[in-house]
């Protein structure tokens, strides 16, 4: 867990400054969008890796000995598959270009902060005075905003899981482990199909931050449905718990994607790489929380099956709706700030 924090914090914020810097303004929410797109899959593909090649001898016997290397350390094959795939990537980016010598994006952006001292065009460009990013509060409300609804849908994860397995006389859907994972495939499907197709127009026309208000709007009577579909069952509980788990993938996706973009944009290209790494930290710190809370607060509402106050799973949602309505209020004002420079509807 630690090592997959820690390279979290090593890698994202340079995906996610990177993917901003190499697409033009009315693409960056493609860019980010293909980055969570990416993150998303390996989120499927690799478990499915270590579930497929680990302890081969026993999965496979023919193939492989018990009394051979892959045998003698049934981990191996799964940690050198990964590390093929981590050297190929490592190669692939001799090929990727140094964003920090695109010139024409730098003057642009330089341009737009009124750095007056650029007067000739032959001379190269010089950067502006960096401030604290600690004092720039476009960046630092949006990183807030960010990492309270990272904290609503990452215990939201780990809540619907517990909740779909257990019985339904505790107020779960009596799911089996096969179909918590088949919602959960089918909720990935639909959000890579609405990453790659749908969601650049939704920001175009709506911009980052009306999307993320909609998409907050939206989630909070989806959840409040939950509870009530436990006394659904067969194939109206099936298309309900499909639907349900699709759409607040594309809600949390709209909101997560438009606060990065807002941070993005509230920093020069010199800076967007340590203003992501600050973003990153604070998102983990708060990931972290997040399972930890929502196991608490599971365990919890299990005993209070017959409180006359939101009893048993019911509790569990209010508190995320309540949650949700937190980060909806910190994407207005006073609270939120946007720059001057960039027009986000």
């Amino acid at each position: 867990m630690w090592q997959r924090t820690n390279k979290t914090l090593v890698c994202m914020p340079v995906f996610l400054a990177y993917s901003v810097e190499v697409c033009r303004p009315e693409h960056h929410a493609l860019g980010l969008s293909v980055v969570s797109t990416g993150w998303g899959i390996g989120l499927v593909v690799g478990p499915a890796i270590g579930g497929y090649l680990a302890q081969p001898a026993k999965q496979y016997p023919g193939l492989f000995s018990e009394k051979s290397l892959f045998g003698r350390f049934p981990y191996l094959l799964p940690c050198l598959f990964i590390s093929l795939i981590a050297f190929a990537v490592l190669i692939s980016c001799i090929w990727l270009p140094e964003t920090l010598h695109m010139h024409k994006n730098l003057e642009r952006e330089v341009e737009m902060s009124g750095d007056s001292r650029v007067t000739d065009p032959h001379r190269e460009v010089r950067h502006p005075e960096k401030k604290s990013l600690y004092k720039n509060w476009p960046l630092m409300s949006s990183i807030i905003a960010y990492c309270v609804f990272t904290l609503h849908d990452t215990a939201y994860s780990e809540i619907f899981s517990l909740w779909a397995v257990s019985d339904k006389k505790y107020g779960g859907l009596s799911f089996s482990s096969k179909d918590v994972g088949q919602v959960l495939a089918a909720s990935g499907a639909g959000l890579l199909l609405y990453q790659i197709l749908v969601y650049r127009y939704v920001h175009k026309y709506l911009g980052s931050i009306i999307s993320s208000r909609i998409a907050a709007v939206l989630s909070i009577p989806l959840l409040a449905t939950y509870p009530f579909m436990t006394h659904l069952s067969g194939t109206t509980l099936g298309l309900a718990i499909y639907s349900a788990a699709v759409m607040k993938g594309t809600f949390a996706t709209t909101i997560l994607t438009g606060t990065c973009i807002l941070q993005n944009s509230a920093v020069s290209q010199n800076q967007r790489g340590a203003a992501n790494g600050i973003s990153t930290t604070a998102m983990s710190l708060f990931k972290a929380i997040a399972p930890a809370g929502a196991g608490v607060l599971f365990s919890w509402a299990q005993k209070r099956q017959h409180a006359a106050f939101f009893p048993g799973d019911q509790m569990i949602f209010l508190i995320l709706n309540i949650v949700e309505v937190i980060g909806l209020v910190l994407t207005f004002k006073p609270f939120l700030a946007v720059p001057k420079h960039y027009d986000f509807k």
